[in-house]
């Protein structure tokens, strides 16, 4: 009886120990991940103020433009964190890109323009398995296709798992995931050169657009044509949207004006937090309004393979946002 007894005892005890430590692992997670939350706020924060002094400097120089030759655009800011640990911050461009929310104006009407650059991106790409009309109609309001290559509630329904096309603007550029059509292979193509906006209207940014993106302006551009463009801005960035069309590259051409500019307004924010051998990822998208404001969309913590530029160590004593954008160039 007495074995007995011990065993039972043991054998309790061996439980309670095991729970134990799960509930100590699971605690010392979350504790990681709120510290490291925490931290990825304080990298955001210091990404705003590089923003926001970019826009000072361009009030100065009285040209608001933003280009790939500015610093913020062509490297990423390595922080250290305590003993361990790194801070790793980038600003990524969403000006430059072609909005999926464009497709369809405020009164609910297809925007032609912004389906005429999206259809020719797609042809860029080569890009054949997905039509513009089925993301369009994944993002009006009613339940009628746009012609024979859309898709609605009836298609999507006859899929397995079934489900509904949206009927409301993309939140995220991964719903493009769900269009019908839409491949893997297609969607990582589309993906580095659409964004999807919270708003309907915005312009791309000339200084900033990739090379797909440009020759999708005009279906006469060439791709050799568009490399000349790429070549001329990267020594004397576009002040305004008329010094881009006066290029000799778009003479003839008849090149439409609407829907360009040459500055950003929305911005990714990627930051990946390593500490205690632990990675904590985030990325926010930040709207910085045209008085120089900044304004946080949405957060999103499933990204990876975010840090992609060429990065700038800042060094160990820069322990404040301002003393870091000192390292990086950008202050005073």
């Amino acid at each position: 009886m007495v074995l007995l007894a011990m065993a039972l005892v043991v054998t309790l005890v061996a439980g309670m120990t095991q729970l134990q430590q799960l509930r100590i692992y699971k605690a010392s997670h979350y504790l990681a991940q709120s510290q490291g939350k925490s931290i990825a706020f304080g990298a955001e924060a210091f990404a705003e103020q590089i923003l926001s002094k970019d826009f000072k400097d361009d009030e100065e120089d009285g040209a608001h433009i933003d280009s790939p030759d500015e610093v913020w655009a062509k490297y990423s800011a390595v922080l250290p964190y305590e003993e361990n640990g790194v801070v790793e911050v980038q600003i990524n461009d969403l000006g430059g890109r072609i909005n999926l929310n464009n497709l369809v104006d405020a009164t609910g009407a297809v925007n032609q323009l912004a389906r005429d650059r999206l259809a020719r991106l797609l042809l860029v790409l080569d890009i054949s398995s997905v039509r513009v009309e089925a993301l369009i109609d994944w993002i009006d309001d009613n339940d009628e296709t746009v012609n024979a290559y859309g898709a609605e509630d009836g298609v999507y329904l006859g899929m397995d798992p079934p489900y509904r096309a949206a009927n409301q603007p993309f939140a995220s550029v991964s719903e493009l995931r769900l269009v019908n059509g839409m491949t893997e292979e297609a969607y990582r193509k589309l993906l580095p050169y659409v964004a999807a906006l919270p708003v309907a209207g915005t312009a791309i940014n000339v200084n900033m657009a990739p090379a797909p993106v440009l020759q999708a302006l005009n279906e006469n551009l060439t791709a050799a044509q568009v490399e000349t463009v790429i070549e001329q801005r990267q020594d004397d960035p576009f002040e305004t949207v008329q010094d881009f069309l006066a290029l000799p590259a778009f003479a003839g051409l008849g090149l439409n004006s609407n829907g360009l500019g040459v500055n950003t307004n929305f911005f990714d924010v990627a930051s990946r937090i390593t500490f205690n051998d632990r990675v904590f990822r985030l990325v926010t998208t930040i709207y910085r309004n045209p008085q120089g404001e900044m304004f946080t969309v949405r957060r999103d913590e499933s990204q990876t393979q975010l840090i992609t530029k060429e990065r700038f160590q800042v060094s160990g004593n820069s322990q404040d946002a301002s003393d870091a954008a000192e390292a990086l160039g950008i202050s005073d």
